[in-house]
C-alpha cells in the first residue's frame, strides 16, 4: 500500500470538516431561506455524491459524468449563496482526484471564479465586493491549478513508486527463488559425485570380489580371502555412508592424514586386483583445505576403479607432491588407454567439477596408458 492509499482517509476528514463548516457558515450569513435551501441541497448532493462514486476514486467515464455534476452543484451553491464558496477548499481536490490532471483545470477555473459570478448577479458590477474578491479568485485560480499540478504529479510519483516496490519484490522472489533452485541442483549434483566416489565404487569392489569367489569355489583359501575383502569393503562403504550422512566428510580423512588416505585405497586396489601398485609421497603436504583434501581422495578412487573397470592394467602409480604453492595427484596407468573424448562420463566430469570447484584443474592423457593429473591450489 502506497502512502496515497494509507493517508487517503484524511481527505474524508477535510471534506467532512469543510462540509459542516461551509453549512454553518450558511446558517449566520443574512439570505433568503429559499437560497438557503438550495446551496444546502447541491452540498448535500455533492457529498452524497462523493460517498456513492467519488471515493471510490472513478475513472473513465464515471470520472467524467462525477467532475461534471460536482462542478454543476457547486456553481448552483454559489450562486445561489456566496458563502458556499467555502466549499471550494472540498470541491477543487475532487475535481483533481477524479479527473485528468486538463480536464481538472477546466473546471476548477468556473468553480473558482463562481463567487465573483454571485456578487455580480445578487449585487451588480458596482458592487465594492467585487474589488477585493476578482483579484483573490484570480489569485486562488493561478494557485489553485499551481497546487492541482504538484498534487496531480505527487499521486502519480506515489503510485509509480509503489509499482516499482512492487517489481522490485517479485524481482526478489524470483532471485530467491532461482537461487533455491541452483542451490539444490548443485547440492543435487554433489551429493551425486559423493555416491558415485564413495558408495557406487564400494559396491562395484563387492560385485568383483564375489564374482571372484564364484569362479575360484574350489579354493578354499582364495574364497575367504575374497569374502574378506568383500566384507571390509562393504564395512568401509558403512562407514562412509554414515559418515555422508552425519557430515558428508569422508571417513577415510577423518581416520588419517591424506597421504595415509591415498596409500589405503592404494593397497585396497592391489589387495582386490593383483595389480602392481607403487604409491609415492616425496614429501610432507602442506596443511590443505577440507575440501582440497577431498577432491584429491576422490580423484584417486575414481581414477583406481577406472582402472578396474577399462585400463586392463598390470601396473599402476600414484604420486602425490606439493610444490609451488599446489597440491598434485598424478595417476598412471600401463592399460590399454582410450580415445579422449570418448570416455567422458560421469566419473571424469565429476573430477573435473570438483577439481574447478576449488580452483583447480583436471588434465587427461592417453595412448599406451592413461594419465591423470588433478592439480588444487595449496
Amino acid at each position: 500500500m502506497n502512502a496515497w492509499q494509507r493517508y487517503h482517509w484524511l481527505w474524508h476528514v477535510l471534506f467532512v470538516t469543510d462540509y459542516v463548516a461551509t453549512v454553518g457558515l450558511l446558517s449566520v450569513v443574512h439570505a433568503s431561506p429559499t437560497q438557503w435551501l438550495v446551496s444546502f441541497s447541491a452540498l448535500t448532493a455533492i457529498g452524497a455524491l462523493y460517498v456513492v462514486l467519488g471515493r471510490k476514486d472513478p475513472e473513465g467515464w464515471q470520472a467524467g459524468v462525477f467532475g461534471a455534476l460536482v462542478l454543476v452543484l457547486a456553481v448552483v451553491a454559489i450562486l445561489s449563496n456566496a458563502a458556499a464558496g467555502l466549499a471550494l477548499f472540498s470541491v477543487c481536490p475532487m475535481l483533481f482526484m477524479a479527473t485528468p490532471l486538463p480536464v481538472a483545470v477546466l473546471m476548477s477555473v468556473p468553480a473558482i471564479m463562481a463567487p465573483v459570478l454571485s456578487v455580480l448577479v445578487d449585487q451588480g458590477a458596482d458592487s465594492p465586493v467585487l474589488n477585493s474578491l476578482l483579484p483573490m479568485c484570480v489569485m486562488f485560480v493561478v494557485f489553485g491549478v499551481c497546487i492541482g499540478q504538484w498534487f496531480t504529479r505527487v499521486v502519480r510519483q506515489s503510485e509509480e513508486r509503489a509499482d516499482l516496490i512492487e517489481q522490485l519484490e517479485a524481482s526478489r522472489a524470483e532471485v530467491s527463488r532461482l537461487s533455491h533452485e541452483a542451490g539444490t541442483s548443485a547440492e543435487r549434483e554433489r551429493l551425486a559425485r559423493e555416491i558415485h566416489d564413495t558408495l557406487a565404487q564400494g559396491f562395484t569392489s563387492i560385485v568383483t570380489l564375489l564374482q571372484a569367489v564364484e569362479s575360484e569355489w574350489d579354493d578354499a583359501a582364495a574364497v575367504r580371502r575374497h569374502v574378506a575383502l568383500a566384507g571390509r569393503t562393504a564395512r568401509e562403504n558403512l562407514t562412509e555412508a554414515r559418515a555422508m550422512v552425519a557430515a558428508l566428510t569422508p571417513a577415510a580423512l577423518g581416520a588419517g592424514t591424506l597421504e595415509d588416505a591415498v596409500r589405503r585405497q592404494a593397497d585396497r586396489f592391489a589387495e582386490e586386483t593383483g595389480v602392481e601398485v607403487v604409491c609415492e609421497v616425496p614429501g610432507p603436504l602442506p596443511a590443505l583445505r577440507t575440501a582440497t583434501e577431498v577432491v584429491l581422495l576422490r580423484a584417486a578412487q575414481e581414477s583406481l576403479t577406472n582402472v578396474r573397470k577399462h585400463a586392463e592394467a598390470r601396473h599402476v602409480s600414484l604420486e602425490l607432491v606439493a610444490a609451488e604453492g599446489k597440491a598434485r595427484l598424478t595417476v598412471r596407468d600401463d592399460g590399454r588407454g582410450f580415445e579422449p573424448g570418448s570416455a567422458d562420463g560421469f566419473g571424469l566430469a565429476g573430477m573435473r567439477a570438483r577439481a574447478e570447484q576449488v580452483g583447480g584443474c583436471l588434465s587427461v592423457r592417453s595412448g599406451q596408458g592413461t594419465t591423470v593429473v588433478v592439480e588444487v591450489p595449496a
